[in-house]
């Protein structure tokens, strides 16, 4: 529901901020005040086409503001997410800016969003039946959602909307294994063999590092018995070695301290010292005692190394990569074993939710069809009171591919004039009568606003509904937007005093001269004020007595 719309530097209007209400909210003043201006400003805020023509003379933008309260329909609050749009306590703000370079920007929730994200979101807030504002009801798809809301199906929609989101994705990955199932038994062959290759060599994960010490370790023999020998001597095993000098120097340290013990601590430091020379010497023994040349185990190493080596060069820079290629041929080995129980487990699937689909088409289908003829009779009995009374209207539906709707095409046709073929509704209907069509399907499908209803209801704009009619014809499309206001904010532009009779609130546009420039100007209309329009709107400029209590009179009919 649009609660407020602000208006800044768009054609006539400089400076424009008005609330709306639930119910019906009409717009009236003379030919050429603006009041359709008012309308265009939120067909942007719906996406419409920006001009740069639209801005005001002399300003360097355009700005329109239009805040809604929103409903609670998940698909709304998916849209919200997916753009990162926040709302606060159930409203949004839409806002559209207009370069007079012709440059648009649009905002939602001070966010940055593109003008197709407007589209996008215009369902959810409101339609513009107007003149040219017609492009819900010449959709198809928008047709079949108010067929559907008439029928009173959205319940099996939804589940045949289930049913045929989980039968593409079945069927979309029996078409990926047939596309891959004749590479895939080629690839096997290779497959198979790389696994054969790894496998016979066995890896182990660290065994080529480990392997490439073990080598230099053998390569280098000779040089290490030679090096350990020494080590070995200096350390422990030669008159002059480490071990020798440390004892000498003890014994002359006690010597010294039976005369002065001031040298005491220095002669205990060497026991530590002593302590690890020798366990460095027994060290060096051991790894002596181990240390041999042995040709044969060196020539092993470099065989089980050049087989590492072919298989890096294959599959992987070590072991642990060598092995997660292994690990990832086996899967896909596995795969292709395991196609054929796949394939046969999803074509089981498909088969069962093919007909739980047809199932739930033919159901939806048959209530549409059903719906479709209450429809056509209600549509025509409501054109009759709207001055259209030989107008036929008929719901054309067919068999169509499957979709997340159903199994169905639909139509709205019309015939305006006696003995013509009904066609569609955009190729005979002029503006006037779209308006009236579309305020009878409305007026038809619009369920009664409950009592306590959480969801914001949508926002409904009739521009020029009336034209063409009069007389008792317009009190009539006066009763059904005032019918139709009980589930959906309205806000109508009209000419005529019957219809304006019939608000719950009343605003009049206007141009003013202001500073030697033309402005729009909107106020809203209540007790004598309301009545005075009104009456100016049934007698002209010179407002009559007669004409004021005819308005009163309106306005009483208006109210009952």
């Amino acid at each position: 529901m649009l609660l407020e719309l602000v208006v800044r530097n768009y054609a006539v209007i400089e400076s424009l901020r008005v609330r709306f209400h639930p119910g019906l909210n009409l717009l009236t003043g003379e030919t050429g005040s603006g009041k359709s201006i008012v309308v265009d400003a939120l067909a942007l805020l719906f996406g419409d086409r920006a001009s740069a023509e639209s801005v005001r003379s002399g300003a360097a933008r355009a700005r329109i503001s239009g805040l809604f309260e929103i409903p609670r329909d998940p698909a709304l609050a998916r849209l919200l997410e997916a753009a990162g749009i926040e709302t606060e306590d159930g409203e949004l703000l839409l806002e559209r800016e207009i370069s007079s370079e012709g440059k648009s920007r649009a905002f939602a929730g001070s966010r940055p969003i593109t003008a197709a994200l407007l589209r996008d979101f215009a369902p959810f807030l409101g339609d513009i039946h107007g003149q040219h504002d017609q492009q819900m009801l010449f959709s198809p798809e928008s047709q079949l959602e108010m067929l559907d809301a008439f029928a009173g199906a959205a319940g099996l929609v939804g589940e045949i909307g289930e049913i045929y989101r989980r039968w593409r994705t079945v069927t979309r990955e029996i078409e990926e294994l047939d596309r891959t199932e004749q590479e895939k038994l080629r690839l096997l062959d290779l497959w198979s063999f790389q696994c054969r290759e790894i496998e016979g060599v066995a890896p182990k994960p660290g065994e080529d590092a480990a392997l490439e010490q073990e080598r230099r370790v053998l390569q280098n023999s000779a040089r290490l018995e030679e090096a350990a020998h020494a080590a070995y001597a200096a350390l422990y095993d030669s008159p002059e070695s480490a071990l020798s000098r440390l004892h000498l120097a003890a014994h002359r340290l006690e010597e010294l301290c039976r005369i002065d013990p001031r040298l005491d601590p220095v002669r205990e430091s060497l026991g530590p010292a002593t302590i690890a020379v020798e366990e460095a010497s027994f060290a060096v023994r051991d790894y002596l005692s181990h240390l041999e040349a042995n040709p044969a185990r060196l020539e092993e190493i470099e065989s089980r190394l050049a087989a590492l080596d072919r298989l890096k060069r294959k599959y992987g820079r070590g072991a642990e990569e060598i092995l997660t290629f292994l690990e990832e041929v086996r899967a896909q080995i596995a795969a292709v074993e395991s196609a054929g129980e796949r394939k046969a487990e999803l074509d089981r699937q498909r088969k069962e939710l093919a007909g739980a689909y047809e199932t739930a088409a033919r159901a939806l289908s048959a209530r549409r069809e059903e719906a479709a003829r209450r429809l056509e009779k209600r549509v025509e009995a409501e054109l009759a009171t709207l001055a259209m009374e030989r107008t036929r209207f008929q719901v054309l539906l067919g068999p169509a591919d499957w979709s997340e709707r159903g199994a169905d095409a639909l139509n709205f046709l019309v015939s305006p004039n006696l003995g013509e073929e009904p066609r569609p509704l955009e190729k005979v209907a002029s503006g006037g009568e779209i308006s009236r069509i579309a305020l009878a399907l409305k007026t038809c499908i619009a369920a009664p606003q409950r009592p306590g209803r959480a969801s914001a209801p949508r926002t409904l704009v009739f521009d020029e509904v009336d034209a063409g009619i009069g007389g008792r014809a317009a009190e009539t499309v006066g009763r059904r937007l005032k019918q139709l206001s009980a589930s959906c904010q309205v806000l109508c532009v009209t000419h005529l005093p019957q219809i304006a009779g019939f608000a719950d609130h009343h605003f009049f546009v206007e141009k003013q001269e202001a500073d030697g420039r033309t402005v729009a100007v909107i106020q809203e209309l209540e007790g004598d004020a309301r009545t005075r329009e009104i009456g100016r709107m049934l007698s002209g400029e010179r407002l009559t007595r007669e004409a004021l209590k005819h308005a009163e009179q309106l306005l009483k009919t208006g109210a009952e």
